[in-house]
């Protein structure tokens, strides 16, 4: 059984900064690509971030290119989404996935994705 838990998220000023993680169990970690996405009221979920299964590539939408950062520690099972400069429209619930293919590219799309958390809410007030 493979679970997904995200925390870390907030109420933020614009121009702050969060920090999200997302704490895989199950068996190998090391295995999985993740991807983080979000979804704002009224709006389809998207892509933000994704990471291959050995942190050997990355990948990031162009609305958050420069300002977030995908990383994984496989020791702690855990994915992190280091968010800078946070504006209003980064206003949503983020949640992470994790697919289990060990390929050096990005999963983009949500439906590659097997598994996913409940979500953590973001809002970045102006």
């Amino acid at each position: 059984q493979v679970q997904l838990v995200e925390s870390g998220g907030g109420l933020v000023q614009a121009g702050g900064s969060l920090r999200l993680s997302c704490a895989i169990s199950g068996p190998t970690f090391g295995s999985y690509a993740v991807g983080w996405f979000r979804q704002a009221p009224g709006k389809e979920r998207e892509f933000v971030s994704g990471i291959t299964w050995n942190g050997g590539k990355t990948n990031h939408a162009d609305s958050v290119k420069g300002r977030f950062t995908i990383s994984r520690d496989n020791s702690k099972n855990t994915v992190y989404l280091q968010m800078s400069s946070l504006k209003p429209e980064d206003t949503a619930v983020y949640y992470c996935a994790a697919a289990l293919v060990r390929l050096q590219a990005i999963l983009l799309v949500a439906s590659q994705y097997r598994y996913w958390g409940q979500g953590t809410q973001v809002t970045v007030s102006s």
